[in-house]
């Protein structure tokens, strides 16, 4: 499992002119499931995530986690996180897992997220979304599970 994570002042996400998710102050989770991914990944990434201190304290510290500012989540499944660019010019997809095995660990995801109190809205598995990021920082973190 993959994620680009990046925490953000505001964030939302658009399918074919509708509005599915909008988010104050938080993270946008860029979610890529691989093929040996498990329930114990998502549940290992979920808390991670959940408690990764990179929200700032009154000290200008980033020493909070989402949990500690009441801030919220958007999860982009992004199985282009899996590209292999290794030969030629276009990317090759055949290191992410399958549709019908990422699409329910993305799900599981979502319901973990919200089993740890972060309220966490999505996107549309599959679709052509347009994602609005307010990068806040700029902080953009990498984690691989």
């Amino acid at each position: 499992m993959r994620a680009v994570i990046q925490r953000v002042r505001r964030g939302g996400v658009t399918v074919e002119g509708k509005e599915l998710a909008r988010i104050g102050q938080g993270l946008v989770v860029l979610l890529g499931i691989g093929p040996e991914d498990t329930e114990e990944t998502a549940q290992a990434m979920t808390y991670k995530i959940s408690r990764m201190r990179i929200f700032e304290d009154d000290q200008g510290k980033m020493n909070l986690s989402v949990l500690d500012v009441g801030g919220e989540v958007i999860v982009v499944s992004q199985f282009t996180l899996y590209a292999n660019t290794k030969k030629g010019h276009r990317p090759s997809f055949i290191l992410s897992a399958p549709p019908e095995m990422a699409s329910p660990l993305v799900d599981r995801f979502v319901e973990l997220m919200r089993e740890e109190d972060v309220p966490t809205q999505t996107g549309e598995f599959g679709a052509h979304m347009l994602v609005d990021i307010e990068n806040d920082g700029p902080v953009t973190i990498w984690l691989e599970m």
